[in-house]
């Protein structure tokens, strides 16, 4: 049986690449300003909270690894389901077909983390 660390670890690396191929895409069909995100210009403090908020997918994998079981069990679950959260609320935000598919596919993919984590014991 895998060991449920290296199955969150996969988790989190799945939906941090998932995030960055709709950047890739959005990026490719032309649905992208430079400077800007919804026609709003981005500032500093902006790009330093998207910053954050990429970065920490990457930390959740180190977390994952090296966190105790309790502790890990529980991180896993409140960070999956913030990610949830946050992505459902801007589902509709994204006009794209490809936008929305890729939101689903990661909010599938942090239904998936909350299962793995909670069955954890």
């Amino acid at each position: 049986m895998t060991d449920i660390r290296i199955k969150l670890v996969a988790l989190w690396v799945a939906l941090m690449l998932t995030y960055l191929l709709g950047d890739v895409l959005r990026i490719f069909a032309g649905d992208f300003k430079p400077g800007a995100i919804g026609g709003q210009p981005l500032s500093q403090g902006m790009l330093l909270g998207i910053a954050i908020l990429m970065l920490i997918p990457i930390v959740m994998i180190l977390l994952a690894l090296v966190l105790p079981q309790p502790v890990n069990r529980w991180v896993n679950i409140l960070v999956a389901v913030f990610f949830f959260l946050f992505n459902l609320v801007g589902l509709p935000s994204y006009p794209s077909a490809y936008d929305k598919f890729m939101i689903v596919v990661g909010l599938v993919f942090n239904v998936i983390t909350v299962w793995v984590a909670w069955k954890w014991v």
